[in-house]
């Protein structure tokens, strides 16, 4: 294949704009740090506006042709970029982890995810389909097209970066888009070989971009006239600059926030199988998801005598460390501001009357002491009007909540600023539906720790965690990255040659 050997990761972060690897001209550098080992593996650039521009330009200069090949052929590319991710599935779980600090098993599942996005984009020749009417008057016909936007820029985050890139580039490409992806400088290693990957599979010359840099390349692709939509995953006050810049200079923009997830436990919940599922939805990832859960709201006495010791126990047996050896079940936090910050929050949870049942600040891995290690921490009676409830932490911090019934709960629930997820324990159908109708989130777990929607369903989110109209993945993908045309349309028989 083309590109280097993807068993290693490069020493130089290359930008990919019109078909050609390039280096920036940027002389401004960040260092890319193995989060577990404190080791530099990279350094990526910080790229001007003026390389934002060649890549629109080239991205501009390929619309054309791309947007007139047939859906049915631009999936021929996805179809082999398929089987390019599944031929290098294990070298790219391995660069997320070595980059990312998770662990082998979740940046397998992250690859698998990716892979499920670009299957779903190859079925692009239904999900475009238009509409058509006959005789909405006699002799006249009325139909809707969906046709490409143009160039398209996705801006992706640290914690997922395999993933959520692809809940959008698959189905830009396929609906005949050029694409821009402008990767996380803390995590620029794994697009880097999904690019050389990209390449591979033979798209034409400026359908695929790459451009890394930092905030000033993101303000640059969300001003630059030549870009005609904008795809954001990340905190919820950028998602808010995001969209509000980008709309601002008339793009179209789906911007997906932060989140504070509420976990509901009810009395007659399975005790085992809850406190399974809820720990590895708190601490997997160490916490570094917008799906985590960060709040468990436990709903009775009896329930609070049964699962918090339940949750004490499971949380200081998890196994943290490197995520490539093995049995290890989370890794660490992504840099050590990351690390400082969460444990801020922790003492300011503290300071605001918690109870700290389990403290996992002062961690240590045996030869890794420089990485940005925290063990799961658990804090009791949070302050419901305090820091830790109202905050994103964003690391393996679990606040537990206790309400008397489902009522109480689902008002807590609601009266969150931000709507990503929310997920309810129970075997009672009738609580179930009730929180199903009731709670004010986009993504609804029963009996499911992470409710993350599967490729042919929308990423949803309300609230603080989503600034738009349509979510990444599936039929809202589609809408996104198509505008519509309506054309009426009559052919009286006068006009028309004699047969």
């Amino acid at each position: 294949m083309k590109g280097p050997n993807m068993a290693k990761t490069s020493s130089t972060i290359l930008n990919y704009i019109g078909g050609d690897w390039r280096a920036s001209s940027s002389g401004d550098v960040l260092e890319v740090v193995n989060p577990a080992t404190a080791k530099t593996i990279s350094t990526v650039p910080l790229s001007t506006p003026q390389e934002v521009d060649q890549a629109v330009q080239e991205a501009n200069l390929a619309f054309d042709s791309w947007k007139r090949v047939p859906p049915a052929n631009r999936i021929q590319y996805l179809f082999r970029l398929k089987d390019l991710l599944e031929q290098h599935f294990d070298d790219l779980a391995c660069t997320i982890t070595i980059e990312n600090g998770k662990t082998l098993k979740e940046a397998q599942g992250e690859i698998r995810r990716a892979i499920e996005n670009v299957e779903v984009a190859c079925g692009i020749p239904t999900m475009m389909q238009g509409g058509i009417l006959e005789d909405i008057a006699p002799g006249i016909d009325e139909y809707m097209l969906r046709q490409s936007i143009g160039v398209c820029a996705i801006i992706s985050p640290f914690n997922f970066p395999g993933m959520i890139p692809f809940w959008f580039l698959p189905y830009a490409l396929a609906c005949g888009n050029p694409v821009i992806v402008k990767p996380s400088e803390r995590t620029p290693l794994t697009m880097q070989k999904l690019f050389h990957l990209l390449e591979e599979a033979g798209f034409e010359k400026g359908v695929v971009n790459l451009v890394n840099g930092g905030p000033e390349t993101v303000n640059a692709l969300l001003d630059h006239p030549g870009v005609r939509a904008i795809s954001f995953v990340g905190s919820t006050p950028v998602a808010k600059h995001v969209y509000s810049r980008a709309a601002k200079n008339g793009k179209r923009v789906q911007a997906q926030g932060g989140a504070k997830n509420p976990i509901l436990i009810l009395p007659d919940a399975d005790p085992e199988k809850t406190t399974q599922i809820v720990t590895d939805s708190v601490f997997g990832n160490a916490g570094q998801r917008c799906l985590a859960a960060s709040l468990v709201v436990i709903v009775g006495d009896e329930t609070k005598k049964l699962f918090v010791p339940a949750l004490i126990e499971a949380a200081n047996d998890r196994t943290v460390g490197y995520g490539l050896e093995e049995g290890i079940e989370m890794g660490p936090v992504i840099t050590p501001q990351s690390k400082e910050r969460i444990t801020g929050l922790i003492q300011k949870g503290v300071d605001e009357g918690a109870d700290l049942l389990v403290d996992g600040r002062k961690t240590e891995i045996k030869g890794y002491e420089g990485g940005n290690f925290l063990r799961p921490t658990i804090l009791e009676n949070v302050a419901l009007d305090g820091e830790v409830v109202q905050t994103e932490i964003f690391g393996p911090v679990m606040g537990l909540v206790h309400v008397q019934d489902i009522n109480e709960a689902i008002a807590f629930v609601n009266q969150g600023t931000y709507g990503n997820m929310a997920c309810l324990f129970t075997t009672n159908g009738a609580a179930a539906r009730k929180f199903r109708n009731q709670a004010e989130a986009g993504n609804i777990g029963i009996n499911i720790g992470v409710a993350a929607p599967m490729a042919f369903f929308p990423f949803s989110g309300w609230k603080d965690s989503f600034f738009g109209t349509l979510h990444g993945q599936s039929n809202h993908a589609v809408e996104f990255y198509t505008q519509t045309k309506v054309v009426v349309e009559r052919w009286p028989r006068e006009w028309s040659r004699k047969f």
